[in-house]
């Protein structure tokens, strides 16, 4: 398994702390803004009926997974059957990790791009998998002409994230037919994970399950943790490939029971939600970066400003470790951010800022990591 920098982060955190300091604490992408009161109260309820305290098997979750696939309709207007094209998630990261179990064997390998949320290389590694790394271009997007032909004959899946975390990165739908046009020729499965779906601010997030001849080799992985803020509660669903879905299944049975009951009457009461109230907390989050970025700038330091996700992408000076750059924000500038080597090996030399604190600690946060570059 690979190594966490973030255990040594949070080691670091603890240490500022216990000497009397007060860390902005950067470096965790948990959403802090509240879960909307119509899902708590559903919550409250469902505790009460006795219906909801035993196992839930797969018929009980199919309430859920009808919403999930009307609300997908409508908002993408492709109809999938929640019976054979969805299933239920105890979060979208456990749904990764045994979605790999289930559709490769050891020593396959998945395609991975060099930068990339961490849990990837974990559940690869769980797998038996070798995770191959995609050189990441200039739009932070991976490079596919450049893969080795003896690694492409053992690669069975390639996993993608945009919006992006830590990147920031938003694709396009000519990126995707692109992607979708590379795993036809190599017989690969996408595996899409895509959490921030909402949380854009410039141009639009695209499901690649739309495009023509997608639903033959694609999964899509969806998340309440973001767009509802309910990280804590553990509830997703997948869409797409029946095929790869049925192995999911498979994976899963002998593991879990499902989420609880009451937890998945929040997640219907969510996607039920008009979209004016999602769009309310993501222009939190659009405030958040802009406070961010121009705090950045007007102190000399060249930030782009991301288009989507909950988070800045900065490279550091040529040079600097971003280790030992996060450890010693940490000690001497109060603000704790993630090491961008966490995130892969082309993380090195950057650092990844979380939009998890109110625009006036963004910014001074921003001015202080400043003057430590400087």
């Amino acid at each position: 398994m690979p190594e966490s920098v973030f255990l040594l982060m949070d080691r670091a955190k603890s240490a500022a702390r216990a000497q009397g300091k007060r860390v902005i604490d950067l470096s965790i992408g948990a959403s802090d803004l509240p879960v909307p009161g119509e899902l708590i109260a559903e919550l409250e309820s469902a505790a009460r009926d006795p219906a909801t305290w035993g196992y839930c098997l797969k018929s009980c979750t199919m309430r859920f997974l009808e919403e999930a696939t009307r609300w997908y309709a409508g908002r993408f207007g492709l109809e999938l059957d929640p019976s054979t094209q969805a299933l239920s998630l105890i979060g979208s990261q456990e749904g990764l990790a045994h979605l790999l179990l289930a559709v490769a064997d050891p020593g396959d390998a998945v395609l991975i791009p060099e930068v990339a949320y961490p849990s990837y290389w974990g559940a690869a590694a769980l797998a038996g998998l070798e995770a191959v790394p995609l050189k990441l271009g200039e739009d932070l997007l991976p490079v596919f002409e450049e893969l080795d032909p003896g690694v492409l004959e053992r690669a069975r899946v390639i996993v993608l994230n945009y919006p992006n975390n830590p990147t920031a990165a938003l694709a396009d739908r000519a990126f995707w037919a692109r992607a979708l046009a590379f795993a036809e020729a190599h017989d690969l499965l996408i595996v899409h994970d895509n959490p921030y779906i909402d949380m854009v601010y410039e141009g639009e997030a695209v499901s690649p399950l739309v495009l023509e001849g997608a639903l033959e080799r694609t999964v899509e992985l969806f998340s309440f943790s973001k767009s509802f803020h309910m990280g804590g509660f553990r509830l997703g669903f997948a869409l797409g490939n029946a095929e790869a879905i049925a192995a999911l299944e498979a994976a899963k049975a002998p593991v879990d029971f499902n989420q609880y009951l009451g937890i998945q009457r929040m997640g219907i009461a969510a996607l039920r939600l008009p979209p004016d109230r999602v769009l309310r907390d993501v222009q939190v989050f659009r405030s958040r970066r802009d406070a961010l970025v121009e705090a950045m700038q007007g102190c000399g330091v060249p930030v782009s400003r991301p288009k989507a996700s909950m988070y800045l992408w900065l490279k550091l000076p040529e040079g600097m470790d971003d280790v030992r750059f996060a450890l010693r924000a940490v000690e001497h500038a109060g603000v704790a951010l993630a090491p961008g080597r966490g995130f892969g090996p082309g993380g090195h030399g950057y650092v990844r800022f979380a939009l998890v604190q109110p625009p006036e600690v963004l910014a001074e946060a921003g001015r202080r990591i400043a003057a430590l570059l400087d």
